[in-house]
């Protein structure tokens, strides 16, 4: 379900504008989308399952009560039976143990037994001890008047209490039904009448319909309580505490009854309950004990009965809690928070690692809270808000990478999609800064600029039709495009046959040694830029195409970066006085060049790189455009020729050496 609720939610997310499908309103969009849809499945019933695996783990978990000192059970096993050799036990077998018990003083005597129909010999003498004052038997119900089998006739209604069992869905026994009625009257349950009798007590009645006995406020399950959302609550239902997974109370046998063997002590004064255990007649149950039990999974209905005898005392006259619920608003509440905490989780833990520990310890954080609640008597879903966090987080992180993706396609639209994968990785690690309502934000930043152009392009253009020019022209870009990316520089625009290239941007450089860096990158670039044209007129001109010239102009200094034009077109744009420089020098005196790739740069570049390229100095030069001089060099090559990568017509390379500028000459 949560997979299918994920590819729906990734595809409603594809196509909600950036501008809506902001990070924070992807995590309040989402955690109110999916909270909503678990919501309203945990109302449809769909969640109830899990909630009370939930709920039977945690009952398992928890640790056992001591047996209950007021309880004693008279089991009849399959050994008593053996003894017998007769199932059912005649009324004989009932009075004798019944007669027996009454020997010890027993506060009261429960026997789980029908016997509705006299199965002689000894009907009178069971009879004779039923109708003692302390003695409770039994009814059933049933769920249709043909199916109910009365008490055994002429006993008081007071003592007379159903027996019947309510199961959940998966039949296993989590409730206990105190009270039933139906048009003719009120019907108290076996172990109701039990507790009642020992207290001596019938209980009162509150306005809102709950019951009090002793110490005790029994509240009513609702069909909604806790991790229900729609069971039949009927009747006076409360959850039923299991005081153990075996006994709640000392147990001997009918024969060790019937002969005399039992502790006066275990008997005086007590709740005796008389029942099978004897797999063989078939009064087993599951509870939340069965799936921990390899075998007997079941618990047979005489120890049901004696563990809610069992609840309703301690609760009577110990005070003990009983468990208790939240109100709807207040789970919706509790459900709507941990949704949220899982969207706030998923959106902060960015690596997968740090996501799935923290998201572990945030269930784990979960199902501790629910389990110390429990352990305070409180029932509360723990199911729907883990499955509410994990789809919220599921759901949150989706959403972020469909966002993710709209940046990236801003970003790499913005740029041209002309970075090399150091640049598209820096750009992207800072998306959140730099990115601001679909829009590359403003700043001002201290680049190195790269113009390139080709020498007499309109001239070679007039001499070949345009499809031959376009694939010419293609193969010259693509080259050159190659060199920018390898220098970490960003292709910022396309001009015909130029190209204007940009190092430094968009991640701010913050030292003069990264801004260096970047000047020494595009030098180092324009460099291979003339190898790389070296080596494709070589090819053009086996080919038959033209073989060109090119000029190249860099200059270092301050611009302004960012967005610039209308909601439908927007472009990466750098201006500044930086970027006229520069352009100024790609195209100063363009008749004016003795090699293949002519490379001018200004002083502000030359600072910055440490001697490590021949340069000539063209002097303080008046550039087009401005009135103040810029000094001009032009760049020959590489200092060092163990690492030269071009030598740009050096026919007398020493000589370039000996104009290497190393600091200002004026």
């Amino acid at each position: 379900m949560i997979v299918w609720f994920r590819q729906v939610f990734s595809r409603w997310c594809k196509f909600l504008p950036l501008s809506t499908s902001t990070e924070l309103g992807v995590l309040i969009l989402t955690g109110m989308s999916v909270t909503g849809l678990v919501l309203g499945t945990r109302q449809l019933g769909q969640l109830e399952s899990l909630e009370l695996a939930v709920y039977d783990a945690m009952v398992r978990v928890r640790s056992e009560t001591d047996v209950d000192s007021r309880l004693l059970i008279v089991a009849i096993t399959e050994a008593d039976i053996r003894t017998q050799k007769r199932w059912p036990f005649p009324d004989s077998v009932y009075a004798a143990a019944l007669s027996q018990l009454q020997q010890h003083q027993p506060r009261v005597i429960g026997l789980d037994i029908l016997r509705d129909i006299p199965a002689e010999p000894g009907h009178d003498a069971l009879m004779k001890e039923l109708r003692r004052s302390n003695v409770i038997a039994i009814q059933s119900l049933g769920n249709t008047p043909e199916e109910a089998i009365p008490a055994p006739p002429k006993l008081p209604s007071d003592r007379v209490g159903f027996s019947d069992l309510i199961t959940d869905t998966d039949g296993v026994i989590r409730r206990n039904l105190m009270f039933a009625s139906d048009d003719a009257a009120q019907y108290a349950s076996f172990s109701t009448r039990l507790a009642m009798q020992y207290l001596n007590h019938s209980g009162d009645r509150l306005p809102n319909g709950d019951f009090v006995l002793g110490k005790a406020v029994f509240s009513l399950l609702r069909s909604n309580s806790g991790g229900y959302q729609r069971i039949d609550a009927a009747g006076e239902q409360i959850l039923l505490d299991y005081r153990s997974a075996r006994y709640p109370s000392e147990v001997v046998t009918l024969s060790q009854v019937l002969q005399n063997q039992v502790n006066p002590a275990l008997i005086k004064d007590r709740v005796v309950l008389i029942g099978t255990t004897a797999p063989s007649a078939k009064d087993l149950f599951f509870t939340p004990f069965s799936p921990a039990k390899t075998a007997n999974p079941k618990m047979p209905g005489v120890v049901i009965h004696a563990q809610m005898v069992s609840q309703t005392l301690t609760a009577a006259l110990e005070g003990r809690s009983l468990f208790w619920f939240w109100s709807e608003p207040m789970e919706v509440l509790w459900i709507v928070s941990w949704a949220i905490a899982g969207g706030l989780l998923a959106r902060w833990s960015q690596r997968p690692f740090v996501l799935a520990l923290a998201g572990t310890g945030l269930l784990l954080l979960l199902m501790g809270a629910g389990y110390s609640l429990f352990l305070h008597q409180a029932w509360v879903p723990i199911a729907a808000p883990a499955i509410a966090a994990i789809a919220v987080g599921s759901f949150t992180i989706t959403c972020q990478i469909q966002y993710a993706r709209q940046q990236q396609q801003i970003v790499m639209k913005l740029l041209g999609q002309q970075t090399s994968p150091e640049i598209a990785s820096a750009l992207w690690n800072s998306r959140d800064r730099l990115l601001q309502s679909g829009r590359l934000v403003g700043q001002t930043l201290t680049v190195t600029i790269l113009f390139i152009d080709i020498r007499n392009f309109s001239g070679i253009s007039e001499q070949h039709p345009p499809e031959v020019m376009m694939g010419w022209l293609n193969e010259y870009m693509c080259s050159m495009t190659q060199a920018v990316h390898q220098h970490h520089g960003i292709i910022n625009k396309f001009m015909g046959d130029g190209l204007m290239a940009v190092f430094g941007v968009p991640v701010p450089r913050l030292t003069i040694a990264e801004i260096a860096e970047d000047a020494r990158q595009t030098v180092a670039c324009a460099v291979e830029m003339g190898d790389r044209l070296q080596t494709l007129n070589q090819d053009w001109q086996q080919r038959g195409l033209p073989v060109v010239e090119m000029r190249a102009g860099i200059f270092t200094g301050d611009v302004m970066a960012g967005s610039l034009g209308g909601k439908n077109r927007l472009e990466y744009a750098v201006i500044g006085d930086s970027v006229n420089i520069a352009a100024r020098l790609e195209a100063w005196q363009k008749d004016k060049q003795t090699n293949q790739c002519r490379i001018l740069i200004a002083r502000e570049t030359l600072d910055h790189l440490q001697e490590q390229f021949y340069v000539e100095p063209w002097g303080h030069l008046q550039l087009r455009g401005r009135q103040s001089l810029v000094e001009v060099f032009q760049v020959l090559g590489y200092a060092d020729s163990s690492n030269q990568l071009s030598e740009l017509d050096q026919p007398q390379p020493q000589l370039y050496r000996d104009r290497l500028i190393t600091e200002d000459p004026n």
